[in-house]
């Protein structure tokens, strides 16, 4: 039986911050816009700001719908599912916004990140996400899987990009700088790193 929590913490907190993968979904505003739903993994791209607040690396990818929806309207939910040990699923819906790398935030909100490198993979953005239901389900249905590892792919593909490069090689995605509903996404030129 599901559960509301006020804040992430405690039990919550420690299921959430040891699994290997979660979901983002966010939508337009527009009925009849695509809602678009994310994995997200990558060791040491998630972290809990605090009680409320929660981060992730937004890394280079063929799209950007994440961000173009939660500029739009800030609408998110996250998800987590136990594939292993006991059953659990984790839901934390909210507010999000993407911090780009050139806003005045975006080098204290790294520093969160500690163990991951961004120059690996063409980092766009930084997605805070402040929750206002928390909530945890069964998760019965939910099928045994185990993990291994990370992919390296997306480090191998991205780690020999400099600004100028991953900017070209958005600059020629159809759904990057809008979304596949025409909003406003990854703003571009992109922003020079500083990290």
């Amino acid at each position: 039986m599901g559960k509301s929590y006020e804040r992430i913490d405690g039990r919550l907190r420690t299921f959430i911050e040891s699994q290997p993968v979660f979901f983002t979904a966010t939508a337009p505003l527009d009925g009849d816009g695509t809602v678009n739903l994310s994995p997200k993994g990558l060791k040491g791209s998630f972290a809990v700001l605090d009680e409320l607040t929660v981060a992730y690396l937004d890394f280079a990818g063929s799209t950007a719908e994440t961000v173009a929806h939660l500029r739009e309207n800030g609408r998110i939910t996250l998800m987590w599912c136990a594939f292993q040990g006991p059953p659990n699923i984790v839901r934390v819906h909210g507010r999000g916004e993407p911090v780009f790398r050139d806003d005045p935030r975006f080098t204290e909100l790294l520093a969160r990140f500690p163990d991951t490198d961004p120059t690996l993979h063409g980092l766009r953005a930084i997605i805070v996400v402040r929750a206002e239901h928390v909530r945890d389900s069964c998760g019965y249905g939910v099928p045994f899987m185990t993990y291994d590892e990370d992919r390296d792919l997306h480090a191998r593909r991205f780690a020999r990009e400099d600004d100028a490069s991953l900017d070209a090689y958005f600059q020629k995605k159809e759904y990057i700088g809008s979304s596949l509903d025409g909003l406003p996404g990854l703003p571009l030129p992109l922003p020079p790193a500083t990290f």
